[in-house]
């Protein structure tokens, strides 16, 4: 039997899919054992790094609550300002005018080629010397520009994508009864594209949560990850425990993100028909629109 994708194994390949599974699983479970008995020897298991985290409510009030505020906070400003900015800058790379579509696409290439990071080392760089922000919020600022600039850009191209993966006759008809360009944008082809859409938009969505966390390391932003110092500060140097406990937090956050992406997606694909094609972040990544994450 042939698949899309593989041919059906046979005995013997079945047999080494097993052999292969099970030397996987030993030779994990030999790095899982190494691992925490390394912890162990350092005393990084002991109940007194990972305790205040149950017994203490004061870590979770003081640090890493606010933390997730503020990591929230810039991801859900940054997000409200680059989606609109990318679905604007990707309607305008695909522009019948050359005096609209060259100097968007300049722009969606240049802040697509820099380093988010970069990109928030200017921007608070600019707001210090061009701006009477307050120390205390520019960061936030910094890293909110930073992550739109580099965002908006890269959704640019994914609307642009998610647009020219629909099936030429939608653009057809649409000029067949008299569409102007922009009414065939609004009415015809971005509603049926935003469905083709919503798996790369949504990985995109998990990149600016985790993006935050740069501002922390640079920046003096008081997200999340940046939160570890003062717990480790204040709580005897439990690292290990600190960042174990911050990063089920960012796994629990995305999986939420991720989570109601999937049932809007589910509403939007049972409300209307689908023209059945997807622009992935895999796509992407190998036509080059966006960087690969490791």
């Amino acid at each position: 039997m042939t698949s899309v994708l593989y041919d059906e194994p046979g005995p013997k390949a079945k047999r080494r899919n097993v052999l292969y599974t099970v030397v996987f699983l030993a030779v994990l479970a030999l790095v899982v054992w190494w691992v925490l008995s390394t912890m162990a020897d350092k005393e990084q298991l002991a109940s007194e790094k990972w305790s205040p985290f149950v017994n203490d409510s004061k870590v979770w009030s003081t640090f890493l609550l606010p933390g997730l505020w503020e990591t929230v906070k810039a991801a859900a400003i940054s997000v409200v300002i680059a989606l609109p900015l990318g679905a604007a800058l990707g309607i305008g790379r695909l522009s019948d005018h050359a005096w609209v579509r060259v100097p968007v696409s300049a722009v969606v290439e240049f802040f697509r080629a820099m380093p988010v990071l970069l990109l928030m080392l200017f921007a608070y760089q600019a707001f210090v010397e061009f701006s009477d922000l307050e120390s205390d919020i520019r960061p936030l600022y910094a890293v909110v520009t930073g992550l739109v600039l580099y965002n908006a850009s890269v959704i640019a191209e994914i609307v642009r994508a998610g647009i020219l993966s629909l099936p030429t006759g939608q653009s057809d008809a649409a000029k067949a009864i008299g569409m102007r360009k922009g009414q065939m944008m609004t009415f015809v082809l971005l509603p049926q594209a935003v469905t083709a859409m919503l798996p790369a938009l949504v990985s995109q969505l998990v990149v600016i949560v985790k993006d935050t966390a740069l501002g922390g390391a640079l920046l003096g932003f008081t997200e999340l990850l940046y939160q570890h110092r003062a717990i480790t500060a204040n709580y005897g140097a439990n690292t290990i425990a600190t960042l174990t406990v911050i990063s089920l937090l960012f796994i629990l956050l995305n999986f939420l993100l991720t989570s109601f992406a999937s049932w809007l997606e589910s509403r939007i694909r049972r409300g209307k028909k689908s023209t059945g094609a997807v622009v992935n972040r895999e796509e992407l990544e190998a036509g080059g629109v966006v960087d690969a994450k490791p």
